[in-house]
């Protein structure tokens, strides 16, 4: 692996020189001499060595003649050292360089190629190539007998008559993924490639992430659907569009489609991507795509039951020219502000665009609607994290890199999972726990990260204070606190630990179902490692006691000194690719932009100034709360009567879908802006077709803080335009002058990217003030914060103080609440909801990808054998689940990962949605809703017909 940007206090390698087929070059400690020579441009033949694996030497096509020694030495494994003569080129290297390369192009003789030309077999028909190596027809004619391909898996075709074993598959599945698919079977003659026990790829427990596609140097293993060689493909390095790990891709481009995509070396990923980065991207040439804008017909009412998949537009719009449609956007707006004042506007962003988008659209609503009533998804993640860490620390934003973890010797991951939702962060921590860390996972549900755990805390379903309250317990009362570290940088120490006194293990076990000495092993491994991470999802957030839970974080990791050094920290896990810039950005309603307060009357005034417009005193009004607003009496004053949302989609994603789609189709003016007719769509008057990811121009910050710049990879389809050309336009028609286009140095179609991330800039100085659009250009990603030009970023923040009024880290207890909804006789099992490793958030993109959809195409509600059992439900039947709010028909999928009495559901799923089951009970703090918990009941769907005929007859 590659030093993370922050070692700076890592010593430099030294550096010597020795010669290469007589010249002197220069390499550093511990290079091997194929790498040293690669970087001097010396290209010596390799086919199982690939950078970023570790070394194997097996394939030999890489040998070189050392002077002094009797035999040719693998240059991929042998060291350089100072003085050594060695010839690459010699003729005893070569002659046995190209033996190797002849033996292998006549084993693969009888192997269909990738595609015509020199290169039909990959790197090794280039390297062939290259060395004007062609087989003998006496190997040929050895050659092993066709073998039938693999295609039993949508993602990758399996060709095995093209391995040639060089084992680098085996090495990305195991040793970079971590997913210990691919191995050897058999010995000498009969050794083979197998995935798991022999299985075909498509019933492995293969999960498509494809780093083995991506370093077959073959074709053994490619994708199902390869890309044709001719023309050669224009490719485009950018991030990708799905969750906060902020990914680097390079996207291959032929014409005007995607054909395919790798991962490219960028900050959080080194060239790793899970399955949705490297195959989820044709939905941007879905048939779905909106190509015009669309105007509701006249008299067409909004009917949220008629939400279903496969909607169609021409139900219920016509299309109309953009000036048509942007007047109609504007002039609902301009009518009810006017009518009823601007507190009646509110406005949905979205954490799947840019930065610039995002920036742009807080200011529109803003300083064009009037009103701070702006917010996004982060209202649904995360809101309550960045409650707790505001209060605690000061900063809302993440500690530490995920890749710190190669720093750590601890990892405690709690109500999150990141092995389905934050892949590449995943294969970190795994690599983390080769190396030796302890990993701790905690969640009610077993995982697939808990098969690399040291201890495995399979809580109950909303005990998390409970549980953590208990750590905290251990900590101060058997004398593990960091005594220098809480007297010289944190408050609130002594009220904290009065607290935490009277929750003991023995206190908590019953309430969290962990056994005492489980939690006190825990809590002394933790505080007395050197350094210790911890990471959490939305199975912390999404509770109404989420402020507390990470309240309790917080102080595990200060009463440990566990944060402001490599390898420790807080890291809440992104969900969107965009959900921490969008923060930043200012789509929050009671914050401006870089988290300034909307009632600091002097924050107020220096956006006033920046803006050149008054801005109201009072914050805005949340997601959830907006649409509560939405509902109000028609003469309440506050009622919210008129929307633009951008991106979003709350008619999957919010909680009691039934109320959030009647809110949304009670607006009086409705404006979507999106790429396909979401179930948000359907409910509009407006819709403006808008851009996919590959479609723009604009920056990203990862969950690392970590802000990326990324290039448009198509021009959007039909007549669909930009986001920032859209929300431009809208801006113009709402009596703003706007210029960003006029100052802008980018290309028209890019509609002034620059400009406004340098008005964003001036916006977020503190945070970004030296990262330039220029510096973006030329270095593609810098982290935050970075306050000037030489400034080099700081992936680890809090090293010396904390941006709190007194600098020290504020402690604050929680005490033990249950759930807003508990079960009961009536409705006796939880729901837990969320994500799934092929699916993301609403499912508009992934369920638009033929292979993620084929890979998981339908709804399905997992839970454990036994409950099945008692059910009457054998897997793959139907089952009903119904909570206080609405019901779902799904598919049985067993799980005995699952706790009994917990049911498991995905709400990616329009056919069966799960969140017309989820309860909108708010954290007090973050205003964020319970929808990892509720009660629901389940039942056979037979059982449930034949008792309704039964009460019909009676």
């Amino acid at each position: 692996m590659k030093p993370l940007p922050d070692d700076a206090d890592a010593a430099p390698r030294a550096a010597f020189s020795f010669t290469l087929d007589g010249r002197s070059i220069d390499a550093f400690e511990g290079e091997t001499v194929l790498q040293a020579a690669e970087r001097h441009g010396v290209h010596i033949p390799h086919l199982c060595h690939r950078d970023g694996l570790r070394p194997e030497g097996n394939c030999r096509a890489c040998v070189v003649e050392i002077e002094g020694e009797r035999v040719l030495a693998p240059s991929c494994c042998r060291a350089a050292q100072p003085g050594m003569q060695v010839h690459a080129n010699s003729p005893r290297a070569r002659k046995s360089q190209a033996l190797v390369l002849e033996l292998l192009q006549a084993e693969l003789s009888t192997a269909a190629p990738v595609h015509d030309g020199p290169t039909a077999h990959g790197e090794l028909g280039a390297w062939a190539a290259q060395l004007g190596v062609q087989p003998r027809a006496a190997l040929t004619a050895l050659a092993r007998p066709p073998q039938a391909p693999d295609f039993s898996h949508p993602a990758i075709a399996v060709r095995m008559d093209a391995c040639i074993q060089c084992s680098r598959c085996v090495r990305a599945c195991r040793e970079v993924q971590g997913n210990e698919v691919i191995g050897f079977a058999g010995r000498g003659a009969e050794a083979r490639i197998v995935f798991d026990f022999g299985d075909a790829l498509g019933a492995s427990r293969c999960v498509a992430c494809g780093e083995c596609v991506q370093v077959c140097p073959t074709g053994a293993l490619l994708p199902a659907k390869p890309a044709p060689a001719e023309p050669p493909p224009r490719k485009v390095e950018t991030v990708c569009p799905y969750c906060g790990v902020g990914c680097r891709i390079e996207v291959a481009v032929q014409g005007a489609r995607i054909v395919g995509v790798e991962g490219a070396h960028g900050p959080a990923n080194e060239g790793r991507l899970c399955v949705k980065g490297r195959f989820g991207w044709d939905y941007a040439h879905s048939p779905d795509r909106l190509l015009r804008p669309l105007l509701r017909k006249p008299g067409v009412p909004k009917d949220a039951s008629a939400i279903r998949r496969g909607l169609d537009w021409r139900e219920v719009f016509r299309e109309a020219s953009w000036d048509e449609a942007l007047d109609a956007a504007a002039q609902g707006f301009v009518r009810l502000r006017a009518l009823h004042g601007p507190q009646t506007l509110a406005g949905f962003g979205s954490a799947k665009g840019t930065n610039e988008e995002a920036y742009l659209f807080q200011k529109l609503v803003r300083t064009g609607f009037g009103t701070h009533n702006v917010d996004h998804c982060t209202r649904l993640c995360h809101a309550s994290s960045v409650a707790a860490l505001l209060e605690g620390l000061g900063s809302g934003a993440v500690s530490n890199p995920v890749r710190d973890v190669a720093q750590a010797d601890f990892i405690f991951v709690i109500g999150a999972n990141p092995a389905g939702n934050h892949p590449v962060a995943a294969t970190w921590m795994k690599n983390a726990v080769d190396r030796g860390a302890r990993l701790v996972v905690a969640d009610p549900r077993h995982t697939d990260l808990s098969l690399h755990a040291w201890r495995e805390l399979r809580f109950t379903p909303g005990s998390d204070v409970a549980l953590l309250n208990a750590l905290l317990h251990v900590i101060v009362t058997e004398g593990l606190v960091d005594e220098a570290f809480v007297r010289d940088r944190v408050e609130g120490y002594e009220a904290l630990a009065a607290h935490v006194r009277e929750l003991s293990p023995e206190r908590m076990a019953p309430l969290c179902g962990i056994a005492p000495d489980t939690l006190r092993e825990v809590a002394r491994a933790y505080a007395s490692a050197d350094a210790a991470m911890i990471f959490w999802g939305m199975g912390v957030t999404q509770h109404v006691h989420g402020t507390d839970n990470v309240r309790c974080l917080i102080a595990l990791a200060a009463l440990t000194g566990h944060i402001g050094r490599p390898g420790t920290g807080l890291h809440p896990l992104r969900g969107q690719n965009n959900v921490q810039g969008a923060s930043d950005a200012g789509l929050i309603p009671m914050m401006l932009p870089n988290y300034q307060r909307v009632a600091d009357p002097a924050v107020r005034e220096h956006f006033e100034r920046l803006w050149g417009v008054p801005l109201p005193p009072q914050p805005g009004l949340t997601v959830v709360e907006i649409l509560h607003a939405a509902l109000a009496a028609s003469d309440d004053a506050r009622r919210i009567r008129g929307m633009l949302i951008m991106g979003e989609n709350p008619a999957m994603s919010d909680p009691d879908l039934a109320h959030a789609r009647a809110a949304l189709a009670a607006l009086e003016h409705l404006v979507v802006q999106d790429a396909f007719l979401t179930e948000t769509a359907w409910l509009a008057d407006v819709v403006l077709p808008a851009s996919t990811w590959f479609e723009k121009t604009g920056t990203a910050t990862n969950t690392d803080r970590t802000v990326q710049l990324g290039r448009a990879v198509l021009a959007p389809p039909g007549d669909a335009r930009r986001d920032l050309w859209i929300l431009q336009r809208l801006a113009e028609r709402l009596g703003l002058s706007w210029d960003y286009e006029k100052r802008s140095t980018e290309a028209p179609e890019h509609a002034g990217v620059d400009a406004v991330f340098e008005e964003m800039r001036l916006a977020m100085a503190e945070a970004i003030g030296g990262i330039g659009w220029a510096r973006l250009q030329r270095q593609g990603s810098v982290t935050y914060p970075c306050l000037s030009e030489d400034d080099p970023g700081q992936p680890v923040i809090f090293r010396k103080r904390f941006p709190t009024e007194s600098g020290r880290l504020k402690l604050v207890p929680a005490g033990v609440s249950p759930p807003a909804e508990v079960p009961d006789a009536d409705y006796p099992f939880v729901l837990i909801t969320g994500r799934q490793l092929e699916h993301w958030h609403t499912g508009a993109m992934t369920r638009r990808s033929t292979v993620l959809d084929a890979l998981e195409p339908g709804p399905t509600a997992s839970l454990h054998g036994d409950d099945l059992a008692r059910l009457g439900v054998a897997p793959g039947e139907a089952l009903r689940v119904a909570s206080r709010r609405g019901e779902v028909v799904l598919t049985a999928r067993r799980d005995d990962g699952m706790q009994p009495g917990t049911v498991f559901i995905p709400f990616a799923y329009v056919e069966a949605a799960a969140n017309v089951l989820t309860n909108p009970a708010l954290d007090p703090f973050g205003k964020i809703p319970e929808v990892k918990y509720c009660a629901v009941r389940l039942s056979a769907v037979a059982a449930v017909a034949a008792e309704t005929a039964v009460a019909a007859a009676g």
